[in-house]
């Protein structure tokens, strides 16, 4: 996740610094984008720029100012919800508290609700669909890490978009990992760590998710997403 952030602001997202003098190898030789522009195209980056650092304490103080309006209850919470997040569809109801990366990175369709606790690091794209049903405690997770032990001390890191289709229900406490796709009408179960892609109309649980059964019009209506 993007956590640096401009040594002039006087705050820095908790994570340990970035030692340039320890990096010997120039991952990015003959691209000169900065670490920002290459984090906005989905390539590997280093989390040193202020750019990105503007941004993420930009999702903090949005992020503050929607839950004191939410408890405010002062007719603002709208729209500074819709300031936070890319995209914002008519009648979405979401809880307080939530976390996320950038914010602007986020869509949410119409009529979708979301309970507490929302965890959505959207530092790639977070789609979800219209009248989804997102339970407490919800992971999106789009940041990935180089598997290599050196590329990782490195501090280099990407991410891959999560999409969630139409009328999707996760249950309380879904981790949702980088890259995944889940499909229209798909209930997961509570508990469940969706690791690759769901189709449509299916009942999925564990970890990793596991389709049990699929589901017609109804029962994807009607399902209960218990614990895996």
């Amino acid at each position: 996740m993007p956590t640096r952030s401009p040594r002039a602001s006087g705050y820095d997202v908790a994570r340990p610094g970035i030692q340039e003098d320890t990096i010997v190898t120039d991952y990015f030789p003959g691209d000169d984008r900065t670490n920002y522009e290459r984090m906005l195209a989905g390539d590997f980056y280093i989390a040193d720029d202020p750019d990105i650092g503007v941004a993420v304490l930009r999702a903090v103080r949005l992020v503050r100012e929607y839950e004191q309006a939410v408890v405010a209850d002062d007719g603002t919470a709208p729209a500074i919800l819709a300031d936070l997040v890319g995209t914002l569809g008519e009648d979405v109801w979401l809880k307080p508290p939530l976390f996320v990366d950038l914010g602007r990175n986020i869509h949410i369709g119409a009529r979708t609700a979301i309970n507490s606790g929302l965890t959505a690091l959207d530092v790639a794209a977070i789609t979800i669909g219209e009248d989804c049903l997102i339970g407490p405690n919800v992971q999106l997770l789009t940041p990935t890490h180089p598997v290599d032990a050196q590329r990782r001390r490195d501090k280099l890191e990407a991410a891959e978009p999560i999409t969630l289709g139409d009328n999707v229900w996760l249950g309380g406490g879904v981790i949702v990992c980088p890259g995944v796709t889940i499909g229209d009408n798909t209930v997961v179960g509570a508990g469940a760590v969706v690791t690759r892609d769901l189709p449509a109309n299916v009942l999925a649980v564990g970890n990793p998710a596991r389709v049990i059964r699929e589901l017609d019009g109804t029962q994807a209506g009607a399902a209960a997403a218990k614990p895996a």
